[in-house]
């Protein structure tokens, strides 16, 4: 299973997630690092998980349209051999781009996440995978209600070959993965490589979700509580 670790940025700090209620978000503490500064927790998280892979939600550009660009260029630079997946809330392909194009060169290591939350048209979820690997498609929901003013969780002709499953009441929860979603998603596109979010509490959850079919699962609060060591 591979561990894809969450740096969740609100007004240029890294914040603890907690089961999607935004308002809520304070100020990281962590064992793995001191303090909250969006560098060191990146770097201790890529370190603890041995990954080059770092997932970002840029909250002040999904909230209020607001990208922390400077902190974003941050992490780009401090961290050269990392891919960042980024969700700074696009609301189409144009929206990715404009930013992509503030972070300039490095942007090259950028892959867009774009959310069902975010997205406000079918024409929209339909320009913004013109490849199978242009970016990565968020499906997100929070209890029963799916946010998805484009309708993506309907549409898998659409899906581009990578798709987060977010389950946002779970996120830096304790009720564990929600592996009935991936299953019924698996079974609607199984050439489709899942990634799980939210729930995951230690070793034999992320087991389970392998065996569910997910190809990795993005963590924070796991990590940041020391209940999940990696190399489980």
């Amino acid at each position: 299973m591979r561990l894809i670790p969450v740096v969740d940025l609100m007004h240029g700090v890294a914040v603890r997630a907690q089961r999607g209620e935004r308002g809520t978000y304070r100020p990281l503490v962590s064992r793995l690092v001191d303090g909250h500064e969006p560098v060191a927790v990146a770097r201790a998280l890529c370190r603890a998980c041995a990954s080059a892979t770092l997932y970002v939600a840029d909250l002040d550009a999904i909230v209020d349209g607001r990208p922390q660009a400077d902190v974003l260029a941050a992490l780009l630079a401090a961290l050269p051999g990392v891919e960042l997946w980024l969700d700074a809330g696009f609301t189409d392909a144009t929206a990715a781009a404009t930013l992509r194009a503030r972070l300039g060169a490095a942007a090259a290591r950028v892959r867009p996440v774009f959310g069902s939350e975010s997205l406000v048209s079918r024409a929209a979820l339909d320009a913004c995978f013109p490849t199978p690997e242009a970016g990565i498609l968020s499906l997100d929901r929070r209890g029963a209600q799916r946010l998805d003013a484009a309708g993506a969780w309907d549409r898998p002709e659409r899906w581009p070959r990578q798709v987060i499953v977010m389950t946002l009441e779970r996120v830096g929860s304790d009720a564990g993965p929600d592996l009935e979603t991936m299953a019924v998603l698996r079974a609607r596109s199984p050439a489709t490589r899942f990634i799980g979010a939210g729930g995951v509490r230690d070793g034999a959850d992320l087991r389970r979700a392998r065996e569910a079919g997910a190809e990795a699962w993005l963590v924070a609060s796991a990590l940041h509580d020391g209940r999940l060591a990696p190399e489980a």
